[in-house]
This record gives structure tokens, C-alpha cells and sequence, in this order.
């Protein structure tokens, strides 16, 4: 499972997914010394990708989203503004953090919502300062649900979650991954915000992931399908028609 940032108390339990998309080598292994200075300074876990281009950035974006990009503007086949622009498409919270060697680029950045611009080569202080702006932004943003388990905390983004189901005596946490936990659901409701529904003893769905629904039945954007307690599709329409 994967946690990611959720405040300075609990530092020693993130596990922040960092990507570096550039097709030089050594520049690639500067910015891997860095970061892994930055993270143990600051007793951050990170995961560091490299991706040599911005084609197989996006193909491994599809299956795991990341935290920080740090994306090289030049680069042949698909470039570095393009790459970003697939990102924003996708991914609305990731810090993108473009990498230059001419400042003229600079102005692109403001339709992908850059965070900032490093021109080469890069200064270790200011990747920092830069990455230090990225954690507060990522904080910002998002709001999570902590998870417990075996000495372990793991830490969900509420926005990945699509809907937690019951089997027993435990509940899965259906989002990027599967969660899997000897916990009631109720637990879980009251830490969650109007953004999620109750429908049964069984389910709490999130409202965004609902594609359709019946008096019998709703189905989710991934095409599951639960079947509605009696009673509960006025609740359910009611919910999505107040998120309107």
C-alpha cells in the first residue's frame, strides 16, 4: 500500500511518489542525488521513477498517479509542455515542476498550473526551497483517510476513493488500490464529508463515482454495480442533486 503526505507530525510514514521525465542520463542522476538528500534531511520516505521520455511518463501514469513531476522541457517525440498537458487532464494535484535551459519557456507554464521553473543546471538549495513549496501545495490540496494496520499508517487520498464495501468483520477501501481492514464501516463515516453516501449496511460510495441510478440500483463509473436498499434511492438522488 502507498501512503502519501498528510502532515509534519507523521513525516516518518509518507511515502511521496516523485517522477523525473528526462532523456539525459546524468542529468537524471543529479536530480536522484538531490532529492534523496532532500528527503533524508527532512525524514520524508520518497519513491523516485525515471522515465527517459514523455511517452513512457504518460503510459506509467495511467496506472500510478504521482505527487512531483520534475519534467525536462526539451525532449524529442513528446516534449515536456506536452507531457504536462496530459497530466492536467488526468491530475489535477500533482506538482509539476519544469526543467529548462532557457527561461523563455517560462510562460508556458501557466496552462498547466506549473509550480515553478529550474534552469539548468540545477542549484540543490533551490530544488529544495522548490520541493519544500511542493509538499505545502500537496497538503493543501488534499484531504485523506488515515488508515492504522499492523504498526503502520497509511494515508489515502479521499478523492481516489470510489466506495468502501463490507465482507465480515472487514471493510475495503476500493480506490487506486484495494484496501483491505478489520474495521466497521461506521468508523469510517465519521470521518468522511458530504462528498460520500451511506446507502446501505454494506456500502459507502463516493457521489462523484455515481454513472447511473435506479430505485433498484446504482453503477459506478468503473461499471460496479450495488443494489439499493428499499428507501434509499430518494436519499441517494437527493445527495446528487444538492452536489449539483
Amino acid at each position: 500500500m502507498i501512503a502519501r503526505g498528510f502532515c509534519a507530525k507523521i513525516l516518518l510514514f509518507m511515502r511521496y511518489e516523485i517522477a523525473i521525465v528526462d532523456d539525459e542520463k546524468i542529468q537524471r542522476a543529479g536530480l536522484v542525488m538531490y532529492l534523496e538528500s532532500w528527503a533524508s534531511k527532512r525524514d520524508i520516505t520518497i519513491q523516485i521513477s525515471e522515465f527517459t521520455s514523455g511517452e513512457g511518463f504518460v503510459f506509467a501514469m495511467v496506472e500510478k498517479p504521482f505527487d512531483i513531476v520534475i519534467l525536462d522541457i526539451e525532449m524529442p517525440g513528446l516534449d515536456g509542455i506536452a507531457t504536462a498537458k496530459r497530466i492536467r487532464k488526468k491530475d489535477k494535484r500533482s506538482q509539476i515542476i519544469f526543467v529548462t535551459g532557457y527561461s523563455e519557456y517560462i510562460a508556458f507554464g501557466y496552462d498547466v498550473e506549473a509550480l515553478n521553473y529550474l534552469i539548468k543546471p540545477v542549484v540543490e538549495e533551490k530544488l529544495a526551497s522548490v520541493l519544500d513549496k511542493a509538499i505545502d501545495k500537496l497538503h493543501k490540496k488534499s484531504h485523506y483517510l488515515t488508515l492504522k494496520n499492523e504498526g503502520e499508517v497509511f494515508l489515502i487520498p479521499l478523492e481516489t476513493i470510489r466506495y468502501f464495501e463490507v465482507s465480515g468483520n472487514y471493510t475495503t477501501i476500493h480506490a487506486d488500490k484495494d484496501y483491505m481492514i478489520k474495521r466497521t464501516l461506521s468508523t469510517f463515516e465519521a470521518e468522511l464529508d458530504d462528498s460520500f453516501i451511506k446507502i446501505s449496511r454494506s456500502y459507502i460510495v463516493a457521489l462523484k463515482e455515481i454513472k447511473r441510478v435506479t430505485r433498484k440500483e446504482l453503477t459506478l463509473k468503473d461499471d460496479t454495480t450495488i443494489r439499493l436498499p428499499r428507501g434509499a434511492y430518494d436519499k441517494v438522488s437527493r445527495a446528487i442533486i444538492e452536489r449539483l
